[in-house]
């Protein structure tokens, strides 16, 4: 088997731990959790949950990172799966370097997302949920490659998340493992620094939740966000990987 390099590049709030979770369930994958998010944070000074330790521990070279995610695959694995949130990218960062990977965007319905950031970081913006970097990203490959990358939508893969893992799989080259279903609760070693303050949810998960179709109700002062970021999320949807 080839090694593959997988990139899933998401926004917060956006089932993207729990697909990380599901890929390293397999036995030939090992993941990597956010690698930019240290450099994202040095770079526009946000006032993040655990700010100043992720940047203390975590490497903020842009360069020397990029070095290292498209270097040898660690663990004598086959596959390396790394979670990019699509917003990490800064302006003026070469991206160059995702031609390497199997990319994938990975994409929710803002309300859901704008509704669950909130609670956790109560100054949302934009270009801190990754719409507009993911279509940055889209383009890039389009022009690059010729052909749209696969999209996946939430909604879809918590309603059959076995059929959705299977295209995935086959989007970017590698079989399905029924390993990817389900996986052990609890923290790992591979998730980032920031876990403590984000990840509690899906430390008490063992497989993607059932899909449940929720009321969400938008606070007045954020909708003109959820609008401008629905233009972005349409404009991904008509493109999707349908399972």
């Amino acid at each position: 088997m080839d090694e593959t390099y997988i990139a899933m590049w998401s926004g917060p709030r956006n089932l993207s731990t729990a697909m990380m979770r599901s890929f390293e369930n397999r036995t030939d994958t090992v993941v990597l959790d956010e690698p930019f998010y240290a450099h994202f944070l040095k770079e526009t000074n946000l006032d993040h949950p655990g700010r100043e330790e992720i940047i203390l521990k975590q490497d903020n070279n842009w360069d020397r990172i990029v070095k290292r995610i498209t270097g040898p695959i660690p663990g004598s694995k086959k596959i390396w799966y790394q979670k990019h949130m699509a917003q990490h990218n800064s302006r003026g960062c070469d991206i160059s370097w995702i031609k390497k990977f199997q990319n994938c965007i990975l994409i929710r319905d803002p309300k859901y997302v704008i509704q669950s950031y909130h609670k956790q970081y109560p100054f949302p913006n934009k270009k801190l949920l990754g719409y507009s970097q993911q279509i940055d990203i889209i383009r890039l490959i389009e022009n690059e490659q010729g052909l749209t990358p696969p999209i996946f939508d939430v909604e879809d893969i918590l309603k059959n998340p076995k059929q959705a893992l299977k295209k995935i799989c086959i989007s970017v080259g590698i079989k399905f493992s029924e390993k990817m279903l389900k996986w052990p609760k609890g923290k790992r070693n591979s998730d980032g620094i920031w876990a403590k303050y984000w990840y509690k949810n899906v430390e008490s998960s063992s497989e993607f939740e059932p899909f449940q179709k929720k009321h969400v109700t938008i606070e007045k002062d954020l909708i003109p966000l959820y609008d401008k970021c629905l233009i972005d999320y349409r404009s991904m949807y008509e493109k999707r990987t349908i399972p």
